[in-house]
């Protein structure tokens, strides 16, 4: 064994635990192993029943008192540090409320969802342009009857221009028949009319 400045302390202060603490151990194992197998055997009959199992290692008194214990625990919900001794009124303590399915889904089917103030804006373009659009097509707006008296006007000139031009085609017909009838005599031949 090295002896100087390097000493190893790996066996010095060992610990054994005594054989008493170890028997003590495998009796609760034991005991916690039957209780889970209680359980489990009897867990279909107890679904059945109602009931819960009980463990066979409690008398009937540690049974009554367990059995009250666990039905105010469950009444009362798990308390939170000296909740349960103290009781106190605190006006600012929010109390949860439990709520059915059923209300759930009619508040959430009445509430609207709420929009934003871009969305709402865009919205509100929306709605504004459709209407615009709908009074436009009626001619109902500034911009429409504009529209229309521009149209009035057009479709006026075009009418006129289309006459002129009618007008011309026929002078420019006569004048060319005119010409040929012209030439004709000067050839010395008859036109013949129809």
């Amino acid at each position: 064994m090295p002896r100087g400045k390097f000493v190893g302390h790996k066996g010095r202060n060992r610990h054994f635990t005594n054989p008493e603490e170890l028997e003590e151990q495998r009796r609760q194992e034991e005991i916690k192993f039957h209780m889970r197998k209680c359980k489990g055997d009897d867990a279909n009959s107890s679904d059945e029943s109602g009931e819960e199992p009980k463990s066979p290692y409690l008398s009937a008194s540690e049974t009554d008192s367990e059995s009250d214990s666990e039905s105010e625990s469950k009444a009362e919900g798990k308390a939170k540090g000296v909740e349960n001794l103290i009781q106190v009124e605190n006006p600012n303590r929010v109390q949860k409320k439990t709520k059915k399915l059923s209300e759930l889904n009619k508040t959430i089917a009445l509430k609207k969802p709420e929009l934003s103030r871009r969305e709402r804006e865009q919205l509100e373009k929306q709605r504004a342009y459709a209407n615009y659009q709908k009074l436009h097509a009626a001619g109902k707006t500034d911009e429409a009857r504009a529209d229309l008296a521009r149209l009035a006007i057009i479709k006026q000139q075009r009418e006129e221009a289309a006459k002129k031009r009618e007008v011309e085609k026929k002078q420019k017909e006569l004048a060319q028949q005119k010409k040929t009838e012209l030439t004709q005599k000067a050839l010395g031949k008859k036109s013949y009319d129809v």
